[in-house]
């Protein structure tokens, strides 16, 4: 079943307040993940691959302090809340542990020692040309995915990403029970099965990327003031936080666009094999909105998070990822070769 996401238009034309930064917008995608049951063909948050059955599964070689949680009790936990958030409270049979679940619960030894040795990879996000335009892959490939390590790794403290790019005619057997890891670092490395409702729209650069002169303008509240456009004055006294909030890069997941800066500021991104400017590949976010950024909140979302009921809360983290304390990973690819290597950051 398709289901869309819109996201309400920008309180304001910042490019016709600014015309400086008309030439600075950017096509995004934002990917909208919301629980669901995707297939291999389909583009979809941590859902089954189209992962050709003749092709080595990826595996992390670094050295883990492995442990944490049992993937099988953590899949548990997210089919058992899946069932309960689609139905009302108070449904017979719905709510605890299913027969199954229990039975695998009890198959787990929970005194096991820690696995050993390489770590197979968790799917991510599988993303198809079709329903992301903004990727760039190299040749013929319409297809990206990416997976991680479930571990921390000390360089970066948050999962080590794997970038694939691939032709979806070329697989004609695709493997269906491709190898887990026995054990994650944390629930929150391993993302809930989600489809998408990939939207099209326009970014502009984080405040911290432009020009000083622009900046000055940007925090002219009287700029604002003269395109006579409503604006609510109590962001008079913020207008570059106006700016960051409501007009320049959407929260949540998303493909290309802008990078997201304010765990750390913009900083070099250099491709390791040719020295090229390396560009917004894919935004792993914590969240789809927060507090900042409810004005991103799709149209088709706006009741359900207002409402009283605890099940439609969890929308705003609908793929129960969490990047540190609440942050974004981002990847970033160059764009003169999609296939060198990539690189993330933590924002």
């Amino acid at each position: 079943m398709t289901f869309i996401r819109t996201t309400p238009p920008r309180p304001v034309d910042v490019a016709a307040i600014f015309p400086e930064l008309a030439p600075l917008a950017r096509p995004a995608t934002r990917l909208h993940p919301r629980p669901g049951v995707p297939t291999p063909q389909d583009s979809s948050v941590g859902g089954p691959l189209l992962w050709p059955a003749d092709e080595p599964w990826p595996h992390c070689d670094a050295e883990h302090e492995q442990g944490g949680q049992s993937l099988a009790a953590v899949r548990v936990e997210q089919s058992r809340r899946a069932r309960e958030a689609a139905h009302p409270e108070g449904t017979p049979g719905v709510f605890g542990y299913t027969p199954q679940e229990r039975a695998v619960l009890e198959r787990i030894d929970w005194d096991a020692e820690p696995s050993d040795g390489p770590v197979p990879l968790l799917p991510v996000a599988q993303l198809y040309v079709r329903d992301v335009p903004v990727l760039r892959p190299p040749g013929q490939a319409d297809l990206l995915q990416v997976l991680w390590c479930p571990f921390d790794h000390p360089e970066m403290y948050m999962p080590r990403t794997a970038v694939f790019w691939r032709s979806a005619a070329s697989v004609t057997d695709i493997l269906t029970s491709p190898p887990e890891p026995l054990d994650v670092e944390q629930e929150e490395y391993v993302p809930e099965p989600c489809v998408l409702a990939p939207e099209q729209i326009t970014e502009y650069p984080n405040s911290l990327e432009l020009s000083k002169e622009l900046r000055e303008q940007l925090e002219d509240w009287r700029r604002w003031e003269a395109a006579d456009a409503g604006l609510d004055s109590s962001w008079a006294a913020y207008p570059e936080s106006f700016y960051r909030s409501n007009l320049s890069i959407a929260p949540g997941w998303k493909a290309g666009g802008w990078p997201q800066w304010g765990y750390t500021d913009p900083s070099p991104r250099q491709c390791p094999a040719c020295d090229t400017a390396m560009e917004p590949l894919l935004s792993i976010s914590t969240f789809e909105w927060d507090n900042g950024t409810r004005s991103w909140i799709p149209y088709e979302d706006r009741a359900a998070e207002f409402s009283d009921d605890d099940r439609h809360r969890a929308m705003w983290r609908p793929t129960g990822v969490q990047i540190g304390s609440g942050y974004r990973q981002e990847l970033y690819v160059c764009p003169a070769a999609p296939e060198h290597p990539h690189i993330e950051l933590m924002q």
